[in-house]
């Protein structure tokens, strides 16, 4: 009925112009006296050609709206063929559309272009920038002193921060290497573990952990990154108490702390980008892409995450395990 509407209105010149036709011609025959069948027939024949051609024509322009709508709906790459044209207008508007679509593609192309070379250019730095951090590590590891421990957990961040710049470089690049099959969830958790087992010593945070022989299939490497993510901020806003790991009744995987907990104004928004919240605006170091990265990744990996906290008893992230 829309359509229909809209279509009346787009034609409503024409027909007031037949209709005033008709008004003239029934004045005319009035007033040369003529039979009222001389009036009538002819304008039911009118009436009954103009209703014919009014809803041929409407036949053509809805099968015309349904192909335009359909093209609404696809990307400019994918459109081939624009409806065929009838007017001199048609031709005109396919001429700026084909030339938009070009440009589109050109930029489109250009952006591609540039991005790509962005990532190539961090991917190489990241691994020039490894070999430096591999050799402090060395260094430092010959010294057993608070200021080399606390040289080793500065040198863990930046480890992290720059992995932390790959991923999210990476996650929309058409490159990205998701490779799903069967893991052990166990080998994930412990490698993530193992990497922060020197900050749960320093810190004097105790972990709960159980191996909980579960099997999923996922892509280990982006799942982990997941998982260190989420330990990172456990151990970041955890001043005492422990950290615990386990799956529950649901098949979620749960890592909960005994930390800060989060504001209920902030945990609507805690997966934002950039959205720090009022524990990043107290910590100065924040940047607000830990569990942006982690929402964007788990949904690649067709996995759910949520989070449950309270102020001053702790945080639980869940993240949905079931096949």
């Amino acid at each position: 009925m829309k359509i229909f509407g809209a279509y009346i209105k787009q034609k409503s010149k024409i027909l007031l112009i037949i209709l005033l036709f008709c008004i003239i011609f029934a004045i005319v025959f009035y007033l040369y006296k003529l039979p009222v069948e001389a009036v009538i027939y002819p304008s039911l024949l009118c009436i009954l050609f103009g209703t014919i051609l009014i809803v041929l024509d409407f036949a053509k322009i809805k099968r015309r709206h349904k192909i335009l709508e359909k093209l609404g709906n696809m990307p400019s790459a994918m459109i081939d063929e624009l409806p065929s044209v009838s007017n001199i207008n048609d031709y005109g508007y396919q001429r700026i559309i084909r030339s938009l679509q070009k440009e589109i593609s050109q930029l489109e192309a250009d952006s591609n272009n540039r991005f790509n070379d962005m990532v190539d250019y961090y991917t190489v730095w990241a691994h020039q920038i490894k070999t430096p951090i591999a050799s402090m590590r060395l260094t430092l590891q010959n010294e057993d002193t608070p200021l080399s421990r606390k040289l080793l957990s500065d040198l863990f961040r930046i480890e992290q921060y720059v992995e932390m710049i790959m991923a999210f470089l990476r996650l929309d690049s058409t490159s990205s290497d998701y490779v799903f099959k069967e893991h052990n969830i166990d080998t994930i958790i412990r490698q993530a573990v193992k990497k922060y087992a020197n900050e749960f010593i320093d810190r004097k945070i105790s972990l709960v952990y159980n191996p909980i022989n579960y099997t999923v299939v996922t892509d280990d490497k982006w799942l982990s990154f997941v998982i260190e993510q989420i330990l990172s901020n456990a151990l970041k806003y955890t001043r005492k108490g422990s950290i615990k790991i386990y799956m529950n009744e649901n098949m979620m995987l749960c890592i909960e702390d005994t930390g800060i907990g989060i504001a209920p104004e902030d945990l609507p928004r805690i997966f934002e980008k950039g959205y720090t919240g009022y524990n990043g605006r107290n910590d100065k170091k924040a940047s607000g892409l830990g569990l942006y990265l982690c929402k964007r990744i788990c949904k690649n990996l067709d996995t759910g995450i949520t989070v449950l906290s309270e102020i001053d008893k702790g945080t639980i992230v869940r993240i949905d395990l079931k096949q």
